[in-house]
């Protein structure tokens, strides 16, 4: 049938968020090949038949010479392995993969941009510096592609009006899709109701917000839980784990360094939080909480206003607002004879938008695979 090669940020997250989506592209009787930074779980892809070839990549330096390597290195294995379509996703692969497959004459280059993340939510002279420099990558990446995949409209909105595409290549897909064998709905535990968000450590994703507000509820409900899963970030507005410790230490909140069975700790919370502003795509985390059909608490900022109905399936909180998260959370607590119905909305609301069936074959439409 032809030969698709992905270019993605790392090998974990190649597995996680694109696994479902390189096994169904491989029963269409395509081969894949995946330039990856770490050798890792190549068990895994040999499993699933992917060859793997490997490019070193910081996705957070801004050395001049480690991106002028890396952008020649992908030339190089692109014109060896003469793929018929090329897929990024990410800003470095998006715009140094679109500029190589280019560069290497490959006719059909596809990219997601998943999120506008750390570059459009934060306005310092630095970061509006940076947002010009990478504006005027995409521009010049993205004027390469056959078609350019985001995850809201919001987001779509703003790459248009800024110029970095034009409205006609640009294709909406919601999410990254959720696999509902892995994240299996089950009935909400209401005997303490308990508060569980998922994200990396970053301030832009209300972490700290999150922490706070726990702490707050706890002092009017002391039998509420509160569980975190994060894993430590290098991005620049990462928040240190010290930070965090008093409330870890003080049993305010559960810390779960990063875990490959977060289903499991979905199954035993009643509601799911995630208080962000950091221009998400549609967050993966929020999806599989409604996979597993939980109420949701989150922000109506692009991405995460795609997830919630306001009194339905869950509230939107106030970006910034530990109030506004400590009146939603003691609301679960004190109607939780509500949380069950509000779950199987949320369950629903997954089934006719987010399932990775849905998702993957939009994928592959728009990719003419």
């Amino acid at each position: 049938m032809g030969k698709v090669l992905i270019v993605a940020p790392k090998t974990s997250n190649l597995i996680n968020f694109r696994g479902d989506l390189i096994k169904d592209i491989r029963k269409k009787g395509y081969e894949v090949t995946a330039i990856v930074p770490e050798k890792e779980s190549e068990e895994y892809f040999e499993k699933i038949g992917v060859k793997l070839r490997y490019i070193d990549l910081d996705k957070n330096s801004f050395s001049l010479l480690k991106t002028y390597n890396y952008y020649k290195e992908l030339i190089k294995i692109i014109k060896e392995e003469k793929p018929d379509k090329v897929f990024s996703y990410t800003i470095k692969p998006v715009v140094f993969g679109s500029l190589a497959a280019s560069k290497a004459k490959v006719k059909e280059i596809y990219s997601l941009v998943c999120g506008l993340g750390y570059l459009f939510s934060v306005n310092t002279l630095k970061v509006k510096l940076i947002r010009t420099f990478c504006g005027l990558g995409y521009k010049w990446a993205l004027s390469k592609n056959a078609k350019v995949i985001f995850q809201n409209q919001d987001d779509i909105d703003e790459f248009v009006k800024r110029g970095y595409v034009k409205k006609e290549k640009c294709e909406l897909v919601n999410g990254s899709g959720v696999n509902l064998e892995k994240f299996t709905r089950n009935d909400i535990p209401t005997d303490k109701v308990s508060f569980i968000m998922v994200s990396r450590i970053l301030k832009e994703k209300g972490v700290l917000e999150y922490f706070e507000a726990a702490k707050r509820v706890k002092e009017k409900y002391p039998e509420t839980k509160f569980t975190y899963i994060g894993a430590i970030d290098k991005n620049v507005n990462a928040i240190s784990l010290e930070t965090l410790k008093p409330y870890i230490d003080n049993e305010i909140v559960e810390y779960i360094p990063e875990t490959k069975v977060v289903e499991e700790y979905l199954a035993k919370s009643s509601v799911f939080v995630l208080p962000s502003y950091y221009r998400e795509g549609i967050p993966r985390s929020i999806i599989e909480g409604t996979a597993m059909g939980r109420p949701i608490i989150t922000t109506d900022t692009p991405g995460c206003r795609e997830t919630v109905t306001v009194g339905v399936n869950g509230f939107f909180v106030e970006p910034k607002n530990v109030d506004d998260l400590v009146e939603k959370m003691i609301w679960m607590v004190e109607n939780k004879d509500k949380l069950q119905d509000m779950g199987n909305k949320s369950y629903e609301l997954c089934l006719n938008k987010f399932t990775i069936d849905i998702i993957n074959n939009n994928m592959m439409n728009i990719m003419k695979i």
